[in-house]
């Protein structure tokens, strides 16, 4: 019988990840009953991000899942398309599936990261990436990536756009619910980008 080391996660490298995977379970598709009980009962401290997150939270606690859902469709589906397109590629070139995404698979493949199966959205939309970075400070498939790798990879994949959409969303037409979601998302992008360029 072998045993497996496990690489103890800092506390703050738990958080920053339990964050991303937040935001990307929030952006992967309509927030049910049960997730926006949870996000109720958050609570932040007087920071701009511990700000964003309490006017979350108390949104969250008079919001209904359909009215949400159908916020989320208006922002992210719409017919023929959402307020928002929430993919690299066309944050940074204006069309869908160019460079940025091709790009991504490759990193994604040198990582040992995957699209889920049940998943049709390209790889590069905010949600999956929200995901991948918290898998990946954590281990969740392997070994908790070392910082220059976060690093690298935010820089790449998240850095250039991420802030750029959560502020969009922040102002989107269509957002309520989404609104401090987009605030959630704009001030973590701003203290990750800090704290890469600072390492």
């Amino acid at each position: 019988m072998t045993t497996q080391t496990l690489t103890p996660i800092a506390t703050e490298d738990r958080l920053r990840a339990d964050l991303y995977n937040f935001l990307g379970l929030l952006l992967a598709g309509p927030p049910d009953q049960m997730l926006l009980d949870q996000t109720a009962a958050l609570t932040g401290d007087e920071t701009d991000l511990g700000q964003a997150i309490t006017t979350l939270s108390k949104l969250a606690r008079i919001s209904k899942p359909k009215a949400v859902e159908s916020e989320f469709n208006k922002l992210f589906i719409g017919l023929g398309r959402g307020e928002l397109l929430p993919y690299a590629s066309y944050y940074l070139t204006g069309f869908l599936n160019e460079k940025p995404l091709s790009l991504l698979r490759q990193d994604m493949t040198a990582q040992g990261l995957a699209r889920a199966e049940n998943v049709y959205e390209p790889e590069d939309n905010i949600a999956s990436l929200m995901e991948m970075m918290g898998a990946m400070i954590v281990g969740r498939f392997g070994t908790p990536a070392t910082v220059e790798t976060q690093k690298a990879f935010f820089n790449k994949h998240i850095g250039p756009w991420a802030a750029h959409f959560f502020a969009d969303l922040e102002g989107a037409k269509n957002s309520v619910f989404f609104a401090p979601v987009g605030t959630v998302g704009r001030a973590f992008m701003e203290i990750e980008a800090e704290g890469f360029r600072l390492s």
